[in-house]
């Protein structure tokens, strides 16, 4: 007996030693680039386009284009990913070739590396999807669509980040109890009419925590842009969904490895990395209040 409470408190301890370490990392994470760029953390940098080779000026058009970047990859990837999870456990067999196909497909998708969705997206959104539009609409010879922009940037950052939604749903509808599924086809209603009266509200809270890891990958990810429409240096914003635009992540990059003078432009790398972290922060955030005030209403 003395030895079981022995081993429950130590897991109790040990657990609480853990995540005290990863939010004191995570603090001095944090603190430690905000001390490298709190110089250059004005109001003119947040708001000011790049100037002189990005040495100077601010970082406005990335944060836009990356705010952008995440929204378009939210819409694209959620309602897929959700609608692929609920496939996967509300209807198909459990023991199908199909059914495992598509398992399979998640699976290598989530281990595959950023850097060849990135060559994916040049392949097939840029070379075969944008080309072939720009042939069959377009007579000018001019490129539209068959060139890097936003939306093939997006749409391929939404191809590496489904398959974290799709697992994440999928994880939540399991924990919907069974009884309540009986209950609603034995009130007479239609296995659809079950699943989005009673099993969709109960899993609202997964989806959103899918949302939320997709936001945190795709705003920090950058090889997948590489090919597909960010830009070096654009001193102004993306007005369509064909412009190219800036990131925040590939802003660092940059920085930190094509400049002529790395060490001059510290400061302003570490005034960069802690805006992305702020923004994903904040992007997180507004999903959490989201998936709270779905979780108030489905109580109420």
């Amino acid at each position: 007996m003395m030895n079981n409470k022995f081993l429950g408190r130590s897991i109790v301890i040990m657990s609480a030693l853990s995540t005290l370490l990863i939010i004191a990392a995570l603090v001095y994470i944090i603190l430690d680039i905000y001390s490298g760029g709190r110089n250059y953390l004005t109001w003119e940098f947040l708001t000011g386009n790049p100037k002189e080779g990005m040495t100077a000026g601010g970082i406005f058009p990335a944060i836009v284009g990356t705010v952008l970047l995440v929204l378009i990859m939210s819409v694209a990837c959620v309602p897929i990913g959700t609608i692929t999870a609920i496939y996967l456990n509300e209807y198909a067999s459990k023991t199908s070739v199909f059914t495992k196909m598509i398992r399979f497909a998640v699976n290598t998708l989530s281990g595959v590396p950023a850097i060849v969705f990135g060559l994916f997206g040049l392949g097939f959104f840029i070379q075969f999807v944008g080309a072939g539009i720009d042939k069959s609409i377009y007579s000018d010879g001019q490129l539209h669509w068959g060139q890097p922009n936003l939306l093939w940037a997006s749409l391929t950052m939404a191809f590496l980040t489904v398959p974290v939604v799709i697992v994440s749903v999928e994880e939540s509808l399991k924990t919907v109890p069974n009884d309540l599924r009986a209950a609603g086809l034995a009130l007479g209603a239609t296995k659809w009419q079950t699943i989005r009266k009673i099993v969709v509200p109960n899993s609202l809270s997964g989806i959103m925590t899918g949302a939320i890891l997709a936001i945190g990958r795709g705003a920090g990810e950058v090889a997948p842009i590489l090919f597909t429409g960010v830009a070096y240096f654009l001193p102004h914003l993306p007005q369509k969904l064909t412009d190219q635009f800036m990131n925040l992540g590939y802003h660092i990059y940059v920085m930190a490895t094509q400049s002529t003078d790395v060490e001059a432009t510290k400061g302003i790398q570490y005034a960069t990395a802690f805006i992305l972290l702020m923004l994903t922060f904040s992007l997180s955030f507004v999903a959490m209040i989201i998936r709270y005030r779905f979780r108030k209403k489905l109580k109420a």
